[in-house]
C-alpha cells in the first residue's frame, strides 16, 4: 500500500472548490482521507453529521476517498490514521501565510509534511462562508456547490 494523505476542513458546506482539490489530490495517493473537523467554536450552519453526509455523497464516485471526522489536533489525528501527508488547497496568496504556519507546526508536532495544491482558478474566489452569505440573501449559488448541497442549503435557510 502506498502513501495515505489527509485533506482536512470544516466543509460547511462542501463547495465545488473543495471537490476540485479532493479529486485532484486523490489522483496522487493510494488513499485520501477527507477529515471533517468538529470545531464548535466555528458555529457551523450544518451539523457534523450533515457535513459528513454531504461530503460522502459528493465523493461517492471517487474510489480511493474516505470521509471521516475528527476533533482536536490535526497532527494527532494524522498520526492515529497513519497518514504521511496533509493536503491543503490554496486559493490565493492570502491563504498561504496561515497554511504555511500550520504546515510548519504539524511538521514540528508530528513530522508530517504538507502538500499544497492550488485551486483551479475557476474556484479561486470560492469559500464556504461566501456561499452561505450569498445563499442567505437569496443569491444563486447553484453552479458553486453540488445539487444535493444546494438542496440542503435551500432547506436549511428556508429559501425556495
Amino acid at each position: 500500500m502506498g502513501p495515505t494523505a489527509l485533506c482536512p476542513g470544516t466543509f460547511d458546506p462542501v463547495t465545488n472548490g473543495h471537490l476540485d482539490v479532493i479529486e485532484r489530490a486523490s489522483q496522487h495517493f493510494d488513499l485520501l482521507v477527507v477529515g471533517v473537523l468538529e470545531n464548535r467554536s466555528k458555529d457551523p450552519l450544518f451539523s457534523l453529521d450533515e457535513r459528513l453526509r454531504m461530503l460522502r455523497e459528493s465523493v461517492a464516485g471517487f474510489g480511493n476517498v474516505e470521509v471521516t471526522s475528527f476533533a482536536g489536533l490535526l497532527a494527532d489525528f494524522a498520526n492515529e490514521r497513519g497518514v504521511s501527508v496533509i493536503v491543503k488547497g490554496l486559493r490565493a496568496v492570502s491563504d498561504f501565510e496561515y497554511e504555511l504556519q500550520m504546515a510548519q507546526m504539524n511538521h514540528r508536532l508530528a513530522g508530517i509534511d504538507t502538500f499544497f495544491i492550488s485551486t483551479n482558478p475557476v474556484w479561486s474566489f470560492l469559500s464556504s462562508a461566501l456561499i452561505k452569505e450569498v445563499a442567505r440573501f437569496g443569491g444563486d449559488v447553484s453552479e458553486l456547490v453540488p445539487p444535493h448541497v444546494l438542496a440542503r442549503l435551500t432547506e436549511k435557510l428556508g429559501r425556495s
